[in-house]
């Protein structure tokens, strides 16, 4: 299935509802309803049109390759490398839902077993992970989001870092969605420094976005 962007519908002056159809769900990272958790770590939005005037952010903007020119980045980034100081609550969080909270309002028509994808951008060893949620619960099969292939470019990846693959394991990111209707799909910080342009669901458990095939 080719990636194509998902219905969406507009409800009053809120941000969009993202709608599921056939098992598939594909989104902006920038089109979330809510953020929250923010004292310490937040994501920004930066942009041909904007940069966040947030220090320190240690490297360029990379908006050019991102999906409508945009993205969020989780600022300020103080851990870029081993040598830098793992601050636990402030610029790691290895526990799901403590810093830098998204929120996203889906409407599910098929419930089930969702592969989570994310289209991320990392330029070191420790602004690349991010964990996912669903309806203020967040299950050990969402967390711990890892990228270690495809450094300095964009790219989806939908793997686990576990105690035997640090670089993350296929197939053990995933949601499950019990009941149609009205859900919210959350991602927290794991890293700060951690650049996030799309994410999408999918029921295809051998799926892989067309950007990986080429």
């Amino acid at each position: 299935m080719p990636i194509g962007d998902a219905s969406r519908t507009q409800a009053d002056d809120q941000k969009p509802i993202l709608v599921e159809q056939d098992g598939f769900l594909l989104a902006e990272a920038e089109e979330f309803s809510e953020q929250s958790m923010t004292e310490k770590r937040a994501f920004y939005v930066t942009s041909a049109m904007q940069t966040p005037d947030v220090t320190p952010d240690g490297d360029d903007p990379h908006w050019k390759n991102a999906s409508g020119k945009s993205y969020l980045e989780v600022l300020p980034d103080t851990r870029r490398t081993h040598a830098d100081k793992l601050l636990k609550a402030e610029n790691f969080s290895d526990l799901p839902g403590k810093l830098a909270v998204l929120k996203y309002q889906v409407q599910i028509t098929n419930p089930g077993r969702y592969y989570v994808w994310v289209r991320a951008y990392s330029t070191g060893s420790e602004d690349n992970g991010i964990h996912v949620g669903l309806d203020g619960t967040w299950p050990p099969s969402g967390q711990r989001m890892q990228w270690c292939d495809g450094k300095k470019s964009w790219r989806w990846e939908s793997k686990q870092r576990t105690e035997q693959q640090h670089c993350g394991e296929p197939y053990k990111i995933y949601l499950d969605i019990e009941k149609s209707g009205a859900h919210t799909i959350e991602f927290s910080m794991r890293e700060d420094g951690f650049e996030f342009d799309q994410w999408l669901l999918t029921t295809d458990r051998e799926f892989i976005p067309e950007e990986r095939r080429k």
